[in-house]
C-alpha cells in the first residue's frame, strides 16, 4: 500500500513527519456501462460544446464562472491561495470527540510516521489517549483545504476528514410534522432500547446486499436461475398500534416467564 500524501504534523513546536494511507475500502461491486446490442463497453470522450470537435487533455485549462465569463486560472494563482507551510497539518487546538457530531465526519485515513517521528508520534497518540482528547487542524491537500481531526485508535493515529459548517444543509428546509409522544410511549421505548443495547463489534455488520448480488452474477454466470423473493414490508405504524407493537417487539424477562 502505498501513501496518498507525504508531510509533517505541527503539534506545537514538535514537528512529525508522517505519511497518510486510504483506511478503506468500498464494499460495493463495480459495474460497467455496455452497449446492449454487442456488450462493448460505453466510452466518454471530452469535446468542445460549441465545435463538437473532442478535445485532448493537454488543451483543457481550468476557469471559474463569474458573471457572463470565465476568469482562466493558472497553477501560480492556485500557489497563492495555499497556505505558506506546504504539506503541513498543523494542530491549532483539541477537543472532546463527542462535540463532533457524526454529521461532520467525511473518511478517514491512516497516519504513520517516518522513522526519525516515531518517538515524537506515539507521544501524541498516547497523550491524546490519556487526556481523551481529539486535534483539530487544517491541510491542504490537492488545491483543497481539509478540516481534519486527528485521533488515536491502538498503535496508529487516525485522521478524518471533516465537512465544514458551510458544507451542511440547513435542518430548518426539511421540515419534520409535529407529533405528541406520551410518557408512558417514551417509558416502553426505552425498555425497547435497553434490551437491544450491546457492544459495538464491527466486524459483526457484512455488506450482505453486495455478497448476494455477487451469488447472483455467478449464477447467471452458471446459467442458474435465481428463486429468491423479495421481503415484503407492511408500512402501517399507525398511532393507534404503536404501543402495541411496543409491547410485542419486548422479549419476555426470565421473571415474567
Amino acid at each position: 500500500m502505498r501513501p496518498i500524501w507525504k508531510g509533517s504534523l505541527g503539534f506545537g513546536l514538535v514537528n512529525i513527519p508522517v505519511q497518510m494511507y486510504v483506511a478503506t475500502d468500498e464494499s460495493t461491486l463495480a459495474f460497467v456501462q455496455l452497449d446492449k446490442n454487442n456488450h462493448a463497453r460505453i466510452k466518454y470522450k471530452k469535446f468542445n460544446e460549441e465545435t463538437g470537435k473532442e478535445i485532448k487533455e493537454g488543451d483543457i485549462i481550468k476557469g471559474y464562472k463569474w458573471g457572463a465569463d470565465y476568469v482562466i486560472m493558472q497553477d501560480e494563482d492556485f500557489e497563492k491561495a495555499a497556505p505558506e507551510k506546504q504539506d503541513f497539518l498543523e494542530i491549532v487546538q483539541f477537543i472532546n470527540e463527542k462535540e463532533i457530531d457524526a454529521l461532520y465526519f467525511e473518511k478517514p485515513y491512516y497516519l504513520t510516521p517516518e522513522k526519525n517521528g516515531a518517538k515524537a508520534y506515539a507521544l501524541l497518540r498516547d497523550a491524546l489517549k490519556k487526556e481523551g482528547k481529539v486535534a483539530l487542524g487544517p491541510l491542504v491537500y490537492h488545491k483543497k483545504e481539509w478540516i481534519c481531526c486527528v485521533k488515536p485508535l491502538e498503535d496508529h493515529l487516525v485522521l478524518h476528514r471533516l465537512r465544514f459548517a458551510e458544507e451542511i444543509r440547513d435542518r430548518a428546509a426539511i421540515p419534520v410534522p409535529k407529533a405528541e409522544v406520551k410518557a408512558d410511549e417514551i417509558k416502553m421505548a426505552s425498555m425497547l432500547i435497553n434490551q437491544l443495547s450491546k457492544p459495538f463489534k464491527p466486524e459483526q455488520f457484512k455488506d450482505e446486499y453486495a455478497q448476494k448480488l455477487l451469488n447472483v452474477i455467478e449464477a447467471k454466470a452458471k446459467g442458474i436461475k435465481s428463486t429468491a423473493k423479495p421481503m415484503k414490508v407492511v408500512h402501517n405504524a399507525t398511532t393507534e398500534d404503536l404501543m402495541q407493537k411496543l409491547k410485542a417487539s419486548l422479549k419476555p424477562t426470565k421473571k415474567a416467564s
